[in-house]
């Protein structure tokens, strides 16, 4: 960002303190006028303020005018309406993200691009993730994949959507927390609950970091629009990996229930409480009692923990699963199966609302096993 020349930082200066100048005479008639340092000292904060403020809007707009150009409108038809919302491509070749409830059960997709409009197939929907893939046959843009876990409650992050029937929009709010359940039930992968209001058109939308990454896609809204949530990039890049190796998503399982120990080993408190008979878990040695430490690549610290490490496994894989036994840590070499979820198509975020809005969650009070 260039400096503020002269001219300006003297007429931003005086302006601020002109804005709280009030304060600054009430502390004039109580004590004599300002020093030439106290007033270098006020000018010079008043310009560093101002130049603060002015390279948050230039890194806010560069932002949104780099990835702005891969995002794209979506249009399709379900049994019941038109739908209306949000993509973006991640790969030079037309591949592009959204949300389930945009992709996922419709047809007849048009996407809006560069001012052109282009039809879109369906490769895959996934509705334990909340997220599909569609594709369009033309060279495009991609935004570039960012870190989730790099992210902090109070972290900026930026939105680029279509609400309603406006054009691209951007969104500017924080992370205000990492949630694994809503009213009770559990989503099916940690979610980031950002305070941004979405509206209808902005399911699918990318949320993006302060480099312009992406580090979620926009899936649901809570019930007073106050906030929404996205799910993280990692979880969406997961499922496209599953469809470079074997053209589907694959969830996978080892068929264990854990509760919450007594006292915490080695930092945990995940304790396995039912090996499920003829599972991989059961065949490979694990008992109920072990602490559960890690799955795969993921840590484990309290009995929720499962549920991420069980999204990101993949069915076929032999995932290492690390315990501690009494005195011993033992390291468990499982090969995953499909998990039942994606037999049964359970979305532990139910998207039963009109499909051309942006998710609202519609979620029970009831406990859901947590079940690796």
């Amino acid at each position: 960002m260039s400096p503020l020349s002269d001219s300006k930082r003297g007429i931003v200066a005086l302006a601020l303190i002109f804005c709280s100048g009030g304060s600054f005479l009430f502390a004039q008639e109580k004590s004599a006028a300002p020093t030439t340092d106290q007033t270098k000292e006020l000018l010079e904060r008043a310009v560093a303020q101002a130049e603060s403020t002015a390279a948050i809007s230039h890194q806010l707009k560069d932002i949104f005018q780099r990835a702005a150009r891969a995002v794209v409108k979506i249009h399709g038809v379900d049994e019941h309406s038109e739908i209306c919302g949000t993509g973006f491509f991640v790969d030079p070749t037309g591949t592009l993200y959204t949300a389930y409830t945009v992709g996922g059960e419709a047809g007849n997709f048009t996407i809006e691009f560069g001012g052109k409009k282009y039809p879109a197939r369906q490769l895959l929907a996934d509705i334990r993730s909340g997220t599909a893939m569609l594709k369009i046959d033309a060279a495009t843009p991609a935004l570039p994949i960012g870190k989730s876990e790099e992210l902090g409650v109070a972290t900026p992050v930026v939105a680029i959507g279509y609400p309603l029937d406006l054009p691209e929009t951007p969104n500017c709010g924080m992370i205000a927390g990492f949630d694994q359940k809503y009213l009770g039930r559990y989503f099916s992968t940690t979610h980031l609950r950002v305070n941004l209001p979405t509206q209808r058109g902005e399911a699918g939308a990318p949320l993006l970091n302060m480099k312009g990454e992406v580090v979620g896609i926009v899936v649901s809204r809570l019930e007073n629009n106050s906030a929404c949530y996205a799910v993280p990039i990692e979880a969406a890049e997961k499922i496209r990996s599953d469809f470079v190796r074997f053209g589907e998503a694959r969830h996978g399982w080892v068929g264990i229930n854990v509760s919450e120990a007594p006292q915490p080993v080695e930092g945990s408190r995940a304790e396995m409480t039912q090996i499920m008979e003829d599972t991989p878990a059961a065949r490979s040695g694990i008992k109920p009692g072990d602490i559960l430490l890690q799955v795969g690549r993921k840590k484990v610290t309290q009995p929720e923990d499962v549920l991420d490490a069980s999204f990101f496994i993949t069915a076929g894989d032999t995932v290492p699963i690390t315990v501690v036994r009494g005195e011993q840590k033992l390291t468990f070499h499982v090969q995953a199966t499909l998990h039942p979820a994606s037999r049964s198509g359970v979305l532990l975020a139910s998207p039963d609302s009109p499909a051309n809005q942006a998710i609202p969650l519609s979620l029970g009070a009831e406990e859901v096993p947590r079940t690796p």
